[in-house]
């Protein structure tokens, strides 16, 4: 038996109730693509399952402002599809269309993604390219903004706490102009594993198009969390644009990168794939920007 009860509150309110009647002891499940693996192979235990895909709201992808708002139950297949994620940062439509198969990508959220926690996680480096946070509130009622690239402990731990807290909606800002994103992955051939690398890529450019103004990159899985090589980030910010230091960021990303040996292959290998996929990352985004960028 995977739990003892199970919950389908209509409310926030409701659920986090739930939550603080059993103590620690039931925890919240939204598309459950990973959790219900996790509790068949008793990798955790749970008593309580307290479901939230009956709360309304939680499914909607909506733009507030200056900024686009996910909320906790949108389905990789859903944020994939939508007309505003593919116009505005089709670095996430790129990522969520990666995730395993049709079945997984139709129940499975970006929050569960985030979640989980894991270095390979194509929605969550996509959303840390962005500049995302994640909207949680906790069974005390507090309230609470974090960006997503301070959620993790190690691979598989976020600071989220399940059994206490629902995320329940992500947020970033609304792409300015002359910005561009693009999701690059290397994964074996008909595979539904994770990838052997991914590399999300965020940029923006001066109104001249001549300089980088902003430049956000995302590796995984080259350590315990989805990685942000600083250095080559730093390469490009105020650089003129040009092919030379697109290939001095790409290299700088990759002798930061610290892929380990492991089935999915070498360290050697990956560290070069890196390179690979960080510089037709920026290339693919600038081209986003401007088509006078092709020729880079």
């Amino acid at each position: 038996m995977i739990c003892q009860k199970y919950f389908q509150p209509k409310t926030i309110q409701e659920a986090l109730e739930t939550l603080q009647k059993f103590d620690g002891k039931a925890r919240i499940i939204a598309g459950g693509t990973d959790l219900m693996v996790d509790l068949k192979t008793q990798k955790k235990k749970v008593d309580t399952l307290v479901d939230i895909s009956q709360i309304e709201g939680l499914d909607e992808i909506r733009m507030d402002e200056n900024r686009i708002c996910i909320g906790a139950m949108v389905t990789h297949a859903q944020a994939s599809r939508s007309n505003l994620i593919r116009k505005k940062t089709p670095v996430l439509s790129e990522a969520c269309s990666t995730v395993g198969s049709p079945q997984v990508r139709n129940m499975g959220t970006l929050v569960g993604n985030i979640v989980n926690a894991m270095p390979a996680a194509d929605a969550a480096s996509a959303l840390i390219a962005l500049g995302a946070k994640v909207n949680v509130i906790s069974t005390g009622k507090q309230e609470r903004t974090v960006f997503i690239e301070q959620l993790y402990k190690g691979s598989g731990e976020s600071l989220i706490d399940s059994t206490r807290e629902i995320v329940t909606q992500v947020e970033f800002p609304l792409p300015e102009s002359r910005s561009g994103s693009s999701f690059q992955r290397l994964s074996r051939r008909k595979g539904l594993s994770l990838p052997i690398l991914n590399a999300a890529i965020f940029i923006h450019v001066d109104e001249d198009l001549k300089f980088f103004k902003e430049a956000r990159m995302v590796i995984g899985p080259v350590s315990s969390a989805p990685f942000r090589p600083k250095r080559a980030e730093a390469c490009l910010m105020g650089s003129m644009v040009t092919g030379e230091i697109i290939k001095q960021a790409a290299e700088a990303a990759s002798e930061e990168a610290s892929p380990r040996t492991s089935l999915r292959g070498s360290r050697e290998y990956r560290k070069e794939m890196v390179k690979v996929l960080v510089g037709r990352g920026i290339h693919q985004s600038l081209v986003r920007i401007h088509p006078k960028f092709y020729s880079f």
